[in-house]
């Protein structure tokens, strides 16, 4: 079932009034029919209607069961990812969206090997937006996640004191009872933070710099992975935690 993303201002008398590029997409691409059903989210509910009309420049869709399904985890995972490769940091906004994250933030790291000119960074930042937007379609998530301006290391150190749990995945961890201990913290409505180093990995003084505000290092195994492994383990082994121990 196809799912869009409107703002509440679209909303007006048990009906939304889509426009722009996804009217396009129903119209024209879709060829949707009267009487057709999708999902239509708006403020973090998703919302099941029906198509009503389809007028000049707007299709109408009319509410047939609110409030339809709810997407959303128990708990908010904010990844802080070290900044890797283009390409990487794609796949990883696309996978951490389909898990159930609520933001995703690029952070620059001592040994993170790309470095983003001041000058693309507005650009970078819509594209990575994009990518969020259509995975968060495609998983019938029920808001599209923020993926936040690049942070330096020291920013995001200050941006994590708010947090009320930082998980820090580091090859060196001594065996998996630190991540049994660190996932038994996490409880219902928490704002957990999970940081991963880039391709080069920690230095030792960012992992010190994160156990003095309170971080807790986790092993993801005997086998060292990649950047965006290390990315998508770590949430998905929160998002299943909370899903089976909080719902």
């Amino acid at each position: 079932m196809y799912n869009f993303f409107v703002e509440n201002t679209a909303k007006k008398d048990g009906r939304y009034f889509i426009a722009g590029a996804d009217y396009n997409h129903i119209k024209n691409v879709l060829r949707m029919n009267m009487g057709e059903q999708f999902l239509v989210s708006c403020e973090g509910v998703s919302d099941l209607c029906e198509l009503e009309s389809i007028e000049i420049d707007t299709v109408v869709a009319k509410i047939i069961k609110p409030n339809y399904q709810s997407t959303n985890l128990p708990i908010n995972i904010h990844l802080f990812q070290g900044l890797p490769k283009s390409d990487k940091l794609e796949l990883i906004i696309q996978k951490a969206v389909e898990l159930g994250v609520a933001t995703v933030t690029p952070v620059s790291m001592k040994r993170s090997i790309v470095k983003i000119d001041d000058k693309k960074k507005k650009s970078k930042r819509e594209r990575w937006q994009a990518i969020a937007e259509a995975a968060a379609k495609q998983s019938k998530r029920t808001a599209v996640p923020e993926v936040c301006d690049v942070l330096s290391y020291k920013e995001f150190i200050a941006r994590a004191k708010e947090l009320d749990l930082l998980l820090v995945p580091y090859e060196c961890a001594d065996g998996m009872s630190a991540t049994k201990t660190a996932l038994s913290e996490i409880k219902s409505g928490m704002n957990v933070g999970i940081i991963i180093g880039p391709e080069g990995g920690f230095e030792q003084k960012e992992i010190e710099d994160a156990l003095e505000i309170g971080g807790k290092v986790i092993s993801l195994g005997s086998r060292i992975l990649r950047t965006e492994t290390a990315a998508i383990t770590t949430i998905a082994m929160c998002m299943l935690y909370s899903e089976m121990e909080l719902n």
